[in-house]
């Protein structure tokens, strides 16, 4: 499985439009239901947005879904600090993620 974090910080005027955006992949991730996808998007108070992403196979199923695109779309307008990508090891996990 791979598993990625995704970080980036939006700028103080984009910062409510991104929130919405993220809150539509969500809405849609309900409706369509990936089997092989865990994602979570967390906002800290300084404007700044934590993503975390695991799936099976060789592409993320999140670029399938629209609401998806439509959010990476204008991801650079929105950031004053560009996403940085990693992917991550699980060193420990206690009830916040499945095993």
């Amino acid at each position: 499985m791979t598993q990625m974090l995704i970080r980036y910080k939006t700028k103080p005027e984009a910062t409510a439009r991104n929130r919405s955006l993220i809150e539509d992949v969500f809405a849609e991730l309900k409706t369509n239901a990936p089997q092989d996808l865990r994602y979570a998007a967390l906002m800290l108070a300084d404007g700044s947005f934590v993503h975390v992403v695991a799936y099976a196979g060789s592409e993320s199923p999140l670029r399938q879904i629209e609401a998806f695109r439509a959010f990476q779309a204008g991801i650079g307008d929105r950031c004053a600090e560009r996403p940085v990508v990693n992917e991550v090891t699980v060193v420990g996990n206690y009830r916040m993620l499945d095993e």
